[in-house]
């Protein structure tokens, strides 16, 4: 059987994010945003180090008041005392231009700034400001991504293309000319930040939509007329089942096609729930896409009228959660453990077959089988466990193989 794979990756300009480099062939990057009060310097400080173990590789924060930009040296210091090393972006509306005029020791901390041009700046001051705050990425060294969304999109564009569709003799349906004056506004902006000074390899661009096929119409679009690095995202994306369907279906797509460097999974929170689950979607995406490895995956078998003890179930729920809280740990001193493979299946039917598959896997009895359960290395029989004790058995197995294999 053939090996099916992506398209190959959309040719982009390399951009460097503080240790990070986006675009340019580099492995999809995965990015988080906090959702505290970023002048609540410790509540941000440990939710940006939460984020960034669970595998966050940039962390974007909001920067919305004063009291906020003063806040990011703080935080940016904080976190290199915690031995936290992750790009910290500036998420901007509004007044970005005023809050790094006045706060240089903020311009200076973050690694990167967001301008969303829908909101720069409004008639006359629009210019201006933008420029204002493209003349701070360049004396600070700082990449900007441009950041078009579709619920603050520039009305003055979107009234000009609508005036300009009027005249067509065929006139696009509002949905095309919504998308085009997404583009244009993400493109037309980078243009001008060139214009300013901005090198091309210190810009990012995005346009996002909270619609599935909206989101992979515009950035096919948007990758056909440009060589910057995208990030993806859905906005607003909701809670959820909901918000990870929603956004895999869309990113997926397009991370297949080639398109995409960096992306976020835009989650609503659970109530009391982790602001780190819209990390470990984003990584479960593009592992099981097989563009990168974060963590050893686990195949487990759905469950049906042969399985009707739940024993299996709370075994892969056990594995999963041992090798998350194992990963930092065996990041350090076992690389390349990220690619392991493990399989926990629930009865004879595929259980041997799957196990084989994995570097490890355990075929668990079924309903009526004998109480047993053999275990495959790498496609070999290695023991059988019985009794009560099957689960730490089979998590002592993995901890050597990986301390043997990847050590």
């Amino acid at each position: 059987m053939s090996s099916a794979s992506p398209a190959p990756r959309r040719r982009s300009l390399p951009v460097r994010v503080g240790r990070v480099v986006v675009g340019g062939g580099a492995p999809v990057v995965v990015q988080s945003m906090t959702n505290t009060d970023t002048a609540d310097i410790k509540a941000t400080t440990q939710q940006i180090a939460e984020l960034w173990r669970a595998g966050s590789e940039k962390v974007r924060i909001t920067v919305n008041n004063e009291e906020a930009a003063a806040a990011v040296p703080h935080i940016r210091d904080r976190l290199q005392m915690m031995g936290v090393d992750v790009p910290i972006i500036g998420d901007f509306h509004y007044n970005g231009h005023a809050l790094l005029e006045a706060h240089p020791a903020c311009a200076e901390a973050l690694a990167k700034y967001r301008i969303n041009p829908g909101n720069v700046g409004f008639g006359k001051k629009k210019d201006t400001q933008f420029a204002a705050i493209i003349e701070k990425a360049l004396r600070y060294g700082k990449p900007v991504r441009i950041g078009a969304n579709w619920g603050s999109l520039d009305q003055a564009l979107a009234a000009a293309l609508m005036d300009e569709n009027a005249k067509r003799a065929e006139p696009w349906d509002a949905a095309r000319v919504l998308r085009e004056a997404l583009v244009r506004s993400a493109l037309d902006s980078a243009e001008r930040a060139v214009e300013l000074g901005l090198p091309k390899d210190r810009i990012i661009l995005s346009a996002k939509v909270s619609g599935v096929q909206e989101l992979i119409a515009v950035y096919r679009e948007l990758a056909a007329r440009c060589e910057y690095p995208l990030h993806l995202g859905l906005t607003e994306a909701g809670m959820g089942s909901k918000g990870i369907v929603a956004s895999t279906a869309a990113l997926a797509v397009l991370l297949q096609e080639g398109i995409g460097d960096t992306i976020r999974i835009s989650l609503t929170p659970e109530p009391g729930q982790s602001r780190t689950q819209e990390v470990i979607v984003a990584q479960q995406l593009l592992q099981t896409m097989g563009l990168r490895a974060f963590t050893p995956m686990v195949t487990a078998c759905p469950g049906c009228g042969r399985t009707t003890s739940t024993f299996f179930q709370e075994l892969a729920k056990r594995v999963e959660e041992h090798v998350r809280e194992r990963m930092p740990e065996w990041k350090l001193k076992h690389p390349g453990v990220e690619n392991l493979s493990l399989a926990v299946m629930g009865c004879v039917v595929n259980g041997p077959g799957e196990s084989r598959h994995a570097n490890i896997g355990i075929s668990l009895p079924g309903t009526g089988e004998a109480p047993s359960a053999p275990v495959f290395i790498d496609g070999e029989k290695a023991t059988t466990l019985r009794g009560e004790n099957i689960a730490q058995e089979f998590v002592a197995i993995i901890d050597e193989y990986v301390a043997r294999r990847y050590g």
